[in-house]
This record gives structure tokens, sequence and C-alpha cells, in this order.
């Protein structure tokens, strides 16, 4: 199986779960805040439908809507897109568990967006992470050298980041241990989870407080 492939077959299985998740929640859970500041959960479901529909040529007519201001762009159309019923938005994630269409991005940057997403809505509610090992740790490595969307690389630079229920580490300097899932938070600059350990703490702590 090719890398481009098995890449895929990972974003539209963690496409499902997310829809799964989605569906299972109440009425109340769709307005609960999340991991990212300002948006509940409707509106993170409406960026990730969005983001799961995009081509080249929408995602660059919004950027050019939006004068070319990247989280004016995300934040317009996650607020529009949260204008629909939570049925809707399920349907139209689930219809993308097929399709390979992107921005111009590579397709790895679509597993990021639904793994860290999915996230952001799964931990302030209490749901337990089903996100498979293989593409958490595929954003893993593709986060630890990137700045955007997010200042990963900025944000982890100078630490040694170890997974202690996988085999991967990153970096040398003061250690940051934890789940996969809690270094990935962390890496995408959302609050430091609590189930991180080590000397480096304090100091991706401080970082991700400015």
């Amino acid at each position: 199986m090719s890398d481009d492939v098995r890449t895929w077959k990972m974003i539209h299985d963690e496409r499902e779960r997310s829809a799964d998740m989605l569906e299972s929640l109440s009425p109340e859970q769709w307005t609960a805040d999340t991991l990212c500041e300002g948006w509940n959960v409707r509106h993170v479901a409406a960026h990730m439908m969005i983001a799961s529909e995009q081509t080249t040529g929408s995602f660059m007519m919004g950027l050019l809507a939006s004068g070319f201001r990247f989280n004016v762009m995300m934040d317009r159309a996650a607020r529009e897109g949260a204008q629909l019923p939570p049925s809707e938005i399920i349907a139209r994630i689930r219809a993308r568990t097929t399709t390979t269409n992107k921005p111009p991005a590579a397709a790895m940057a679509m597993l990021g967006e639904v793994v860290v997403h999915g996230t952001d809505i799964r931990q302030p509610l209490g749901i337990a992470d089903d996100t498979s090992s293989e593409a958490k740790l595929a954003c893993l490595n593709m986060f630890k050298s990137s700045n955007f969307p997010v200042a990963a690389k900025k944000t982890i630079a100078g630490l040694r980041l170890r997974a202690t229920d996988a085999d991967w580490s990153y970096g040398s300097g003061p250690e940051v241990a934890g789940p996969m899932v809690a270094l990935l938070m962390a890496m995408t600059t959302r609050p430091l989870p609590a189930s991180l350990r080590g000397d480096g703490v304090d100091t991706l702590r401080s970082r991700l407080q400015k």
C-alpha cells in the first residue's frame, strides 16, 4: 500500500470515528465548549465538515474573500457552518469517508485536522480517545517539523518528547513524557494536558500560556 493510500485510509477511518462520536452527543453537548478557544462543539464539527469538503478552488476563493487572513476565513466558515442542524453536519462528514479532495496541502494535513479536532471535542466532554495509534503516530511525525497552521515546531523546540504508550520520541533537551494524544495536543498549542510529566513540562507550559 502506498503512503498516500495509507494516509487516506487513516483519514477516512478517523472521519468515521468522529461521525460516530458526534452522533452519540446530546443536544446539550453540542453547545459545550471545546479546546478550540471561542468554538463550541457545533463550531468544531462544522469546521471538520468544511475541511473535509474543501478543494484547492474553494480554499483559494475563501482566502480571497477573507482578505488572505487564514484564521478569519476559518472562523467565518465555521460559524456559518454551525447554523446547520447536527444531523446534516454528521451526514456530510460521513459522505467524505471515501473521497480524496483536499485544499492545497499534503494529504497528511487532513489527517491532522480530523485527529486534533476530534480530540478538541472529546477531551472536554470526557469521551475516551479511540483514535488509532497509527494515526496519532503519523500526526506526531507531521507536526514535529511544522509551524503552520499551528506553531508546533516552535512550541517544542529544545525539548525531548517521549510517548509512554508507543515507541516514539523526538528532540533533545528537558523531557516531556506522556500519552501520544497528550503530546499531540500540546504540540498543537492546546491547554497543557495534565497527563504530561518531566522536567520540560514547565517550559512547555510557559510557552503555551503566551
